[in-house]
């Protein structure tokens, strides 16, 4: 190869090198001007209602209803838990405000079921008895008998209690024909067991009752 034609050879490598580059910058140059993507902005969450306004709700319900609907609620609290609550309390157990509502104060502080000690309520029963031992002593005070719904709220489990008393032949429970209510009688522990015969049952049984 000749010295010009090397030259020329070296010319048109130095003009591609030359392109190249310019090529290059060009690419450079239009990557930086080129604008940035717009930022999207999320959408808001959507407003979620405060998980109390149901119960909100239910306590505006039970304070708007009528006083004798306010004082069955207090009252069955106090009968169910038989503990003592000061208004405060009572407004936090079952929503009645009997502070700012006088009615519903002063018909619980008069009310016969309902002990009001000058600071809380409390439930009151008939009888203050409660256990079935307590239960069977008071019963045998009653020769004559004691009505049983006098005696069922006594404590919570005072049925069972009965129940239980009639089955050990402790008691008796029986019902007034006049009445139609429940009486327990206490059975005398001193008397023995005694046995009705099988044919006095079946006579009993037969005797026709005037209407």
């Amino acid at each position: 190869m000749t010295l010009k034609e090397s030259l020329n050879r070296f010319k048109k490598q130095q003009e591609s090198a030359q392109s190249l580059l310019i090529g290059i910058a060009s690419d450079r140059a239009t990557a930086t001007l080129r604008p940035a993507p717009a930022v999207t902005n999320a959408p808001a969450p959507a407003v979620k209602f405060s998980n109390d306004t149901e119960r909100l709700q239910h306590i505006n319900t039970i304070r708007k209803a009528p006083v004798g609907a306010q004082m069955k609620r207090v009252i069955d609290l106090m009968r169910e838990t038989r503990l003592s609550y000061t208004p405060d309390q009572i407004n936090q157990e079952c929503y009645v405000d009997v502070n700012a509502n006088k009615a519903v104060f002063e018909s619980l502080r008069n009310n016969l079921k309902v002990s009001y000690d000058g600071k809380s309520f409390s439930y009151k029963s008939k009888h203050r008895i409660t256990d079935k031992k307590q239960l069977l002593s008071l019963i045998r005070k009653f020769s004559e008998g004691i009505l049983v719904i006098d005696l069922k709220d006594a404590y919570p489990n005072t049925m069972d209690d009965l129940q239980a008393l009639k089955a050990s032949c402790d008691i008796w429970l029986l019902s007034n024909f006049d009445s139609q209510e429940d009486i327990a009688y206490p059975k005398d522990p001193r008397l023995p067991a005694s046995k009705v015969d099988d044919d006095l049952k079946v006579l009993f049984r037969e005797i026709e009752l005037p209407l």
